[in-house]
């Protein structure tokens, strides 16, 4: 691939980056009630100086950008707060309050964010809040501009589908995601020229307080218009972009535009390195292709919920069509490759940008990368297996290893072959070597002591945030251990906004399988009331070492036990709470729910991810 990078005297996007600004948070530091530091834009002073060799000057030029913290003047009546989370809050003016869009993460960097607005615009009440799409960097800290009592009549707007989406990526495959977040986010490591320097979408991620209040006005189809505290709003929805539930939509009145995250100043991920389901990017383009003339002649900025603002309808014109132009690109030539035989990680090697994509400061992949986005559209097409037999049954990380080991000539023989390729600047087969040799042995302390190192410089090298941020986790992790908190990414509004369905599947993934193999049990939940399940009888069936359920109207056979109850009282119940403590009404035989919980296991967040 190639490595042309953009002119770095080109300052536009500095410029651009400061327009407007009206003032910063000082000092850049947020705390929750207890004084725990959840947000420290300051840390990121370091930026300020020269990039040194353990970086890449293009990550150092986006961090840079990134680290810039303060509320900033859009265009009259919208201001944004940027630099006090991953992600931005935008404000818009209404007739009575302020329209809030995007309220960040954490609770307590929102409230912080409002505060820094009033401070500088005057003491306006909230009186709408607008969620673009269903990634937590966009509601979660909705109580700190809404806290619990003032949220009667303030309308909620958000994508239809919005309130599944939010929930359901903690349901299934959350404690993997988290952890791996962690890596991806650099959790863990010092802030600093040697550790993590940002995200590429922005510095990082709070570690405050989520929330959520569910939405209470769905948009549902594009040209949808909405007048919120006199603000019009024209909205377009993007599903299955950048999220699930996601839209644009344009402030006519105001000659602005909103893309959400649908284009940013960076080449976002088509599947995250966190894990996810793999987004389309052929769908994406389209919608980016459709925003430039449902949109055009009627606006004068556009801004995202990420980085900085563009200016001037041309100029944002082009923005669009450049941004569209990658996600088809990275497409079409995949499939072209993929059709030709190529397989996903060929392809990753062949793949290259246009000169005009690559001359673009917006087209870099400091979160996404062309290497792992050409992956994932294989994955989207073709799955995991490239066809090749040898790949169809191959043995388990840690037997594969060992026989690699074996195969080298035994430990002390790969160790040194492994140092020869990190001498020769081979570090890409010097890392495959040495991991093989770690999880064959991960006594082998001298083998991660050469892999961690092999780690760091591969991080030190890396354009991509997140590339940088797993390799220097991976490097840590190695020298010291499991280490760093894990992001505690529940609370009771987020419990609450998860249907039945999901409650009961979020039981069924932690059944331990072969231990529940011969048992046969059925529960039936009467629901009092929930989002959608008020009056269902759901059926729970355990056979095979499976849990599943349905809604049965007239059941053939009777249950083994029912339980009355509504949604509150069944989450109390998966807390951990009695029958007889949550007042459920019981009949049949209690004992076949205490056999079901018995199955039930806990997943440990803090499991290795470089070492077996």
């Amino acid at each position: 691939m190639s490595d042309t990078l953009p002119p770095f005297d080109d300052a536009t996007d500095f410029g651009n980056a400061d327009r407007g600004f009206l003032g910063a948070l000082v000092p850049g530091v947020v705390r929750a009630d207890d004084g725990r530091v959840v947000w420290d834009n300051d840390a990121y002073d370091f930026l300020k100086s020269e990039c040194p060799d353990t970086a890449h000057p293009s990550l150092w030029r986006q961090g840079r950008l990134c680290a810039r913290q303060g509320l900033y003047e859009v265009t009259e009546g919208i201001y944004q707060v940027r630099g006090l989370d991953l992600s931005n809050m935008t404000i818009v003016e209404g007739e009575r309050g302020i329209v809030v869009v995007d309220p960040l993460i954490s609770v307590e960097t929102a409230a912080a964010a409002l505060a820094l607005y009033r401070e500088h615009r005057g003491d306006r009440p909230v009186t709408a809040v607008i969620y673009t799409h269903s990634h937590g960097d966009h509601f979660g800290g909705v109580r700190g501009v809404l806290p619990h009592g003032t949220e009667e009549g303030v309308p909620i707007l958000a994508p239809a589908g919005f309130l599944e989406h939010a929930v359901s990526e903690n349901v299934y495959a959350g404690t993997a995601m988290t952890r791996r977040a962690s890596y991806m986010y650099g959790v863990g490591l010092p802030t600093g020229p040697e550790g993590q320097i940002g995200v590429g979408l922005g510095q990082g991620a709070s570690t405050g307080t989520i929330s959520l209040i569910p939405p209470t006005v769905d948009i549902t189809e594009t040209g949808q218009e909405e007048t919120v505290d006199g603000v019009r709003i024209v909205f377009q929805l993007t599903p299955g972009t950048e999220a699930p539930a996601e839209m644009n939509f344009l402030f006519p009145d105001h000659r602005a535009l909103c893309l959400a995250e649908n284009a940013t100043h960076n080449m976002h991920n088509v599947l995250t390195l966190r894990g996810a389901v793999v987004r389309d990017s052929r769908i994406w383009a389209h919608y980016l292709d459709e925003a430039i003339e449902c949109f055009h002649g009627r606006y004068d900025v556009a801004f995202a919920s990420h980085h900085w603002p563009t200016w001037g309808h041309d100029k944002v014109v082009e923005f669009l069509a450049e941004q569209r132009d990658l996600y088809a690109y990275m497409h079409d030539q995949t499939l072209r490759l993929l059709n030709a035989g190529h397989t996903g990680a060929e392809i990753a090697e062949l793949i290259e940008l246009p000169p005009a994509l690559e001359r673009a400061w917006h087209g870099r992949g400091y979160y996404g990368s062309l290497s792992h986005n050409t992956k994932a559209i294989y994955q989207r097409y073709l799955g995991w297996y490239d066809g090749n037999p040898a790949h169809l049954w191959e043995q388990p990380p840690v037997e594969l290893a060992r026989r690699y080991v074996e195969v080298a000539g035994g430990a002390a023989d790969a160790l040194a072959k492994a140092r020869g390729y990190v001498e020769d600047g081979d570090l890409r087969f010097a890392a495959t070597l040495l991991n093989h040799l770690v999880f064959a042995d991960p006594g082998n302390e001298e083998a991660k002591a050469v892999l961690a190192g092999v780690y760091e410089r591969l991080g030190y090298g890396a354009e991509n945030a997140t590339w940088r941020n797993f390799y220097l986790r991976g490097a840590q992790e190695l020298r010291e251990g499991v280490t760093g908190e894990m992001v505690d990414v529940t609370n009771p509004e987020m419990s609450m906004a998860l249907t039945v369905p999901m409650l009961i599947d979020s039981v069924a993934i932690a059944i331990d399988g072969p231990r529940a193999w011969d048992d046969d049990l059925t529960i039936d939940l009467l629901l009092l009331d929930g989002l959608t399940d008020a009056g269902e009888r759901r059926r729970l069936t355990l056979h095979n070492g499976a849990l599943t359920h349905r809604v049965v109207a007239e059941p053939r056979t009777p249950a083994g036990l029912t339980l009355t109850l509504g949604k509150a009282q069944l989450l109390g119940l998966l807390a951990g709470k009695s029958l007889q403590e949550l007042g459920i009404g019981v009949e049949g035989d209690p004992a076949l729910l205490g056999r079901l919980f018995s199955y039930v296991t806990k997943a440990d967040p803090r499991f290795p991810i470089v070492t077996p």
